[in-house]
């Protein structure tokens, strides 16, 4: 058993350093029709992707037969390699064009979406009548997609997938694509709301009432019809309440007013909320704080 094990680690072996051998001296070489056979037979090899399967029938029933689905980096850096060697030659000819393309797909396929989005987008401005021109602005637009970051990250680069995907629309309003793209970018608004809501509960819950409030209004009116209105809502009236109770004298009339108008806007909005005894509370306590503030400036006078 171990002799074929060994066997057959020797062959594995001695298969990578002959193949690593043949790039080297196809790379090294002269002959560029070689290297465009080389770099097809690479790049080919690399987005075929090696897949796995699942073995259990419980898991095939429940999510299917594939496991895990992967492509050849290693085949795919030896394309590119080619490749530029190839576009650095022919720049202007098919073969250039065609080993551009295929660089930055080859970029995609490996994941390394920034390098992938360069030449991707660079591509419709050398080769502006390419028949691959759709494409490359598709997969240019999802290489911005993928490197979108968690809701809780800094989003510019979910506003430059928006913007993309938009570009695209804009660029090809019949492509097939164009739903696709579509739905692509109400997810990422949806990342950017998020993002925002966020925002907003964390100066809650640091006790900045006034950002809370302020951060809460911008929201709102970012994001008028959003699952998150009423939670936002309520958080703009707590924090308007905590800001009036907690702010010297000469602010806190025109800060009560302001905590009681967003109280009834959320009331009217929201009548059947939960919240809505606990922060009628709130303001019946404002209501008792204007008329001690009332009271006091009687008395002065």
């Amino acid at each position: 058993m171990k002799s074929k094990f060994y066997s057959a680690l020797i062959i594995s072996i001695a298969f990578a350093f002959t193949s690593c051998s043949e790039f080297n001296e196809v790379l090294k070489g002269d002959d560029y029709a070689k290297k465009i056979e080389k770099a097809d037979e690479y790049y080919q090899a690399g987005v075929t992707p090696k897949i796995k399967y699942r073995k259990s029938e419980k898991a095939i029933e429940k999510k299917g037969p594939i496991r895990k689905q992967k492509f050849r980096t290693g085949s795919l850096q030896r394309s590119v390699a080619l490749y530029e060697q190839i576009y650095q030659r022919m720049p202007k000819g098919a073969e250039g064009e065609l080993s551009y393309f295929r660089i930055g797909k080859a970029y995609y396929y490996s994941n390394d979406f920034y390098m992938a989005g360069y030449y991707l987008a660079q591509f419709p401005q050398r080769f502006p009548f390419s028949a691959k021109g759709e494409e490359a602005m598709f997969l240019s637009a999802m290489c911005s997609v993928n490197n979108s970051p968690d809701p809780s990250l800094d989003q510019t680069d979910t506003e430059l997938a928006i913007r993309d995907l938009q570009l695209f629309i804009d660029q090809y309003p019949q492509s097939n694509l164009v739903d696709s793209c579509n739905n692509l970018i109400d997810g990422l608004r949806f990342k950017l709301e998020q993002k925002d809501y966020e925002s907003v509960l964390l100066y809650a819950k640091t006790a900045n009432y006034n950002a809370a409030v302020t951060s809460a209004e911008t929201f709102l009116e970012d994001y008028p019809i959003s699952r998150y209105k009423e939670e936002v809502m309520r958080v703009a009236v707590e924090n308007s309440y905590l800001l009036a109770k907690n702010s010297v004298d000469s602010k806190k009339a025109e800060r009560i007013g302001n905590t009681i108008e967003r109280y009834n806007t959320f009331v009217a909005q929201f009548p059947e909320s939960g919240e809505l005894s606990r922060l009628e509370k709130m303001i019946e306590e404002l209501n008792d704080l204007n008329k001690e503030l009332a009271a006091g400036k009687s008395n002065k006078n």
